[in-house]
């Protein structure tokens, strides 16, 4: 008895109707969810390839691990732990990072931007030196000191490296009372020339120069004092390397790993697709309305059968099984298709770029990636739609 009533239901779907009415409601309900199960599969594959854009960025700016204080904004790297880390084999490199808000100003121009002064090592090894849109990636011209903007700084500054005018850094004075009558007397200046512009994302390019360490301590008055240590590890041992870390930093320090150091734009990036998923679940379950008035019109058809199966002692629970499993299946097939249809529209974009990014962007085609959980979370949800949608007039038999 357990498969009769899909034998049953096989039966009532692939079989020609009386009505054709009911012929081409189930057409359009199977049609609909095959186009709203690709439409899921498409467009969450290409919001992961923005993601996987943002998180290549993000990777470029960040080293795998940042240890920061918990309280204030600088400390003196002096603990035996930052020794320790110094001679694991898992820690590729091993550079200090000073970093704090400033003003800049630029033949007349000015803007607030923050400035991060690398060290020596940090120097030669910045991954952002693969971003570069103009000039080099050089933090020093013999003994002098240069800087490297973000694109969007350099837009507004009208900053180009083949101009002559220095770039000025303005910082308060730690050590100097404001001025009432007189404000600028108490800020510290630095100039320097701009050597280089880089471009990573749009929130970066306008917020971000790069200077040698040296300079930031000159600005800020802080001769030992550090932001963050930055370190690289060999792939797969950043959990362990920073477990490690912490236990011999104890609480008065954070390590953090690269989504902890730009947590809230993760954060934001998971809820944006929850929303996406959840609006095109809604256009789903909107769609799925189809099999709810096809099964409605195809229990009023098949009164006949149903007054026969019950004259032969047939009980309700099998009657309302078959048509269940009627409805159900015209939502399996639709997503069945639409599976199909979306993961091939996904494998073309990323084989071949059909469709292209409009505009002057670093990929040429809208990016994909095709996740194994993105394709199950497809399928929990337009089956269990369809399942409702199935189980609501199976009940008022």
């Amino acid at each position: 008895m357990t498969g009769l009533p899909i034998r049953f239901a096989f039966r009532y779907l692939f079989a020609r109707k009386s009505y054709n009415v009911i012929n081409m409601i189930s057409g359009i309900g199977v049609a609909g969810m095959a186009v709203g199960t690709a439409a899921l599969i498409i467009i969450l594959s290409v919001f992961n390839g923005f993601n996987r854009l943002v998180d290549e960025s993000l990777t470029d700016l960040h080293a795998d691990l940042s240890v920061r204080p918990v309280q204030g904004k600088v400390f003196v790297p002096d603990s035996s732990a930052f020794a320790w880390a110094r001679e694991q084999e898992d820690i590729l490199s091993f550079y200090s990072v000073l970093e704090d808000q400033v003003f800049l100003s630029y033949d007349g121009k000015q803007c607030l931007s923050r400035v991060r002064g690398l060290d020596a090592v940090a120097e030669e090894e910045f991954p952002l030196q693969d971003h570069l849109v103009d000039g080099e990636w050089s933090l020093h011209n013999g003994s002098l000191p240069q800087a490297v903007v973000g694109a969007g700084i350099s837009y507004t500054l009208s900053l180009s490296p083949r101009f002559v005018s220095p770039l000025e850094i303005h910082y308060p004075s730690r050590n100097e009372e404001v001025s009432l009558s007189n404000p600028t007397a108490s800020l510290r200046s630095v100039s320097l020339r701009p050597s280089g512009v880089f471009s990573v994302n749009a929130d970066v390019d306008a917020r971000l120069v790069v200077v040698p360490i040296e300079v930031m301590r000159e600005l800020l008055e802080y001769p030992n004092e550090v932001s963050s240590i930055e370190l690289d590890v060999a792939p797969g041992s950043a959990s362990k390397v920073a477990k490690a870390l912490q236990e011999r930093l104890g609480s008065g320090f954070r390590v953090l790993d690269r989504y902890q150091q730009e947590e809230s734009i993760y954060k934001m990036m998971r809820y944006e697709k929850l929303a996406i998923y959840l609006i095109l679940v809604f256009v789903v379950l909107i769609i799925a309305f189809n099999i709810y008035s096809a099964l409605k019109m195809l229990v009023i058809e098949k009164q006949g059968d149903i007054g026969t199966l019950r004259s032969m002692g047939a009980p309700e629970g099998l009657i309302r099984s078959i048509f269940l499993w009627e409805g159900w299946l015209v939502s399996l097939l639709g997503m069945a298709i639409g599976l199909v249809l979306g993961i091939v529209i996904v494998w073309l974009q990323d084989r071949f770029g059909l469709i292209a990014m409009p505009g002057n962007f670093i990929v040429q085609a809208y990016p994909v990636v095709l996740k194994a959980a993105d394709v199950l979370w497809t399928i929990v949800g337009v089956a269990g739609i369809g399942l409702v949608m199935a189980l609501i007039p199976s009940r008022k038999l």
